[in-house]
This record gives C-alpha cells, sequence and structure tokens, in this order.
C-alpha cells in the first residue's frame, strides 16, 4: 500500500465543485477518480484539503490517495494529464506517511479572491466584479477585524457535515494589483461558501451599504444584519494549503 500526496490546479469554471456528486453530474473530485481508476485498475478516493464550491478554482489544491499499484508515482501523474482536460492539472507526485491526510494534516488554508470593478469580457472568468468604484480603506478596515478566533455563523451556509464554527484566522488582508483588488486569507479552517460571504459583506461596506460597526457585531453575534449572498465564484481561488 503507498500513500499518493499531488497538487492539482484548476480552473473550476465549468465543474459543479469538488466533491463527487452522483447522477453524471461533473466534479473536479469524479473526474480525477474515474483516471486513477483507468490507469491503476482499482477504485480509488481522493481526499483533499478543501472542497471547493461550484465555478471556484484552485492555484494548489493538495489531495491523497492509497494505492497497491506498483506505479511510480511520476507516471501516474504523467497518465492522469493525459486523461484528464486541459482545466486540471496535476503535479508534485510524492509518497507520504500512511497517516498523511491531506485534509486533517493541513496546518492552514489560503484563499485569494480577485475582484474587479468593472465588468470585463476578458478578466471576468477569474473575478469578481462590484459594478461600482469602492472604499479600499473601508474594506482593509474590515479585514483588520477578522484576524484571531471568531464565530463565523453569520457568513457561511450551513454545513451538516461540518458543525463546527469557530475559526482561526491568521492572516488576512486587500491589496491592488493592476485592475484587480485582491483580498488573501488564511486559517485554520473555513466554513461552507465562507470566504464568498465575507467578500460581499466587504463589497456592501466599501459601496456605504454595510458600516464597519454593523459588520463588527456579525462577526461578534454571529446574527446577520440585512441580507448577505455569496460572491461570484468566479474569483475565488484555493490558493495554497499549508502542512
Amino acid at each position: 500500500m503507498k500513500n499518493i500526496r499531488i497538487t492539482i490546479e484548476y480552473d473550476g469554471t465549468s465543474f459543479a465543485g469538488w466533491q463527487r456528486q452522483s447522477g453524471g453530474i461533473i466534479t473536479i473530485q469524479g473526474e480525477i477518480e474515474v483516471a486513477l481508476g483507468r490507469i491503476l485498475q482499482e477504485k480509488i478516493s481522493l481526499a483533499a484539503a478543501g472542497r471547493t464550491d461550484k465555478g471556484v478554482h484552485a492555484r494548489e489544491q493538495t489531495a491523497n490517495f492509497v494505492t497497491v499499484s506498483s506505479m511510480e508515482p511520476a507516471r501516474i501523474v504523467h497518465s492522469l494529464n493525459c486523461l484528464l482536460p486541459d482545466t486540471i492539472r496535476i503535479s508534485n507526485p510524492t509518497e507520504v506517511p500512511e497517516d498523511f491526510h491531506a485534509r486533517h494534516s493541513a496546518k492552514a488554508r489560503c484563499y485569494r479572491y480577485f475582484l474587479i470593478e468593472e465588468p470585463s469580457a476578458i478578466y471576468g472568468r477569474f473575478a469578481g466584479c462590484s459594478f461600482g468604484k469602492l472604499d479600499f480603506a473601508v474594506m482593509q478596515e474590515i479585514a483588520g477585524l477578522l484576524k484571531g478566533t471568531h464565530d463565523f455563523s453569520a457568513f457561511s451556509k450551513e454545513d451538516p457535515d461540518n458543525l463546527g464554527r469557530i475559526c482561526h484566522v491568521s492572516a488576512c488582508e486587500w491589496h491592488r494589483n493592476d485592475r484587480f483588488l485582491v483580498f488573501q486569507i488564511a486559517a485554520n479552517r473555513f466554513l461552507r461558501s465562507m470566504v464568498r460571504y465575507l467578500v460581499d459583506a466587504m463589497i456592501s461596506a466599501g459601496k456605504g451599504r454595510l458600516s464597519i460597526e454593523a459588520f463588527s457585531r456579525m462577526l461578534d453575534t454571529g446574527v446577520i444584519t440585512g441580507q448577505l449572498n455569496p460572491a461570484s465564484p468566479a474569483g475565488l481561488f484555493l490558493w495554497k494549503v499549508r502542512y
């Protein structure tokens, strides 16, 4: 038995998220597992560091799988990249200890959200849009409030598989990069759609529709003030996983 760790880069635009689903729904995990099954001639189950939503991308998703095959990891990955669509690329195959688990062994996940203020025919595939100018200073001030340990109930969807709502945010900030506003956040764990809800709230604050005080109350109490919707998945990337 070998435990193989891989790095996965994907454009999530055309996929129904990471997690495999039934009924012929196309997902990242499903596509890779089917390809691995063809290569290794055994049923393979992937464990991933994070389950990205429909339309969300990854620069460095991490996953692992167990196999009885004697095939070298590099050859497995070469074969994978020949079978998978161009929107999924696999790299960095490594044999790891049997107790390594892509999700449970991770110390932190890092996400980035790319935001543009006006629609773009080119950049829109990989960016959300605020449809108007934003107060960058207000958004940066709110990002600073997120550092530390908080209950993120107000900024996530219910998830019966993940009942804990407490997350520790170790880094959080906005910066400008050419035409993009880029939100960077790192935490020990993330709730379902958490980053996209936070971005939507900060866009509302940047437009003057949500005060810093109201945002702070939501963070402290876990109770939503007004209406929040998750920001477009197009702008969100799972950027890196730390072990």
